[in-house]
């Protein structure tokens, strides 16, 4: 298969060096899709900076609120500010549809130009990024729901980000966050540590209890 390693192409991996974690699996409630950049060793002041802006994007787009009916190549580029902001990008779409217990890729919902105009209830994926040939690539997925904002006139729309994984504090350069960033990760995390501690503590899953708390530090 095309995904067996070969020893033509094959090479030695190293704690030294970024890992980008594309993850997900199909069960009866729902499909996931899940992508992480995390680094073992010490990120370089760029892979640090890249990755702290990739974060950014994320963020910013999923507590965008925007009204009813807008088209999500609408507001795609506020996964991009912060990367335009030094001149960076990235080749790939921002998001795309995901089904329930269907297609992982779901037409029509997502970000790009031809897609259908957001409404709630529909669950999407945001995956801003940053790649250089050669060196390393960022990616920072997460799958969210469209939902109603609380605003005071008619009904705006925003994400609920529902998959609950942490990112890795190594890499994140919190001087470049606002203090809205910093609020927004510090009320994710509390949501993953209410949702997923008690679950791995169940399954008596200790170690992966201390890596969550730890993780998740405000």
């Amino acid at each position: 298969s095309p995904h067996s390693p070969s020893n033509g192409s094959s090479r030695t991996l190293s704690a030294g060096e970024m890992y980008l974690f594309d993850t997900g699996g199909q069960y009866l409630d729902g499909t996931t899709d899940i992508t992480r950049t995390v680094h073992w060793g010490e990120p370089t002041p760029l892979q640090k900076e890249a990755y702290t802006r990739v974060l950014m994007g994320n963020i910013d787009l999923s507590r965008f609120v925007f009204p009813s009916n807008t088209a999500g190549g609408t507001v795609e580029s506020f996964a991009r500010r912060a990367l335009w902001e030094v001149g960076l990008n990235y080749g790939h779409g921002t998001g795309h549809g995901i089904g329930n217990f269907l297609s992982v890729h779901e037409w029509p919902v997502g970000f790009q130009s031809n897609n259908v105009p957001l409404e709630a209830g529909m669950f999407t994926s945001i995956e801003p990024g940053y790649y250089r040939d050669g060196e390393f690539g960022i990616r920072i997925e997460d799958v969210a729901l469209v939902v109603e904002a609380q605003t005071e006139e008619e009904p705006f729309l925003t994400f609920e980000v529902v998959s609950l994984v942490p990112y890795d504090r190594k890499l994140i350069d919190l001087s470049l966050l606002s203090p809205e960033q910093i609020r927004y990760l510090n009320s994710y995390y509390e949501r993953i540590r209410a949702h997923v501690g008690p679950e791995l503590r169940r399954q008596r899953l200790e170690e992966a209890y201390e890596w969550l708390q730890e993780s998740t530090r405000p």
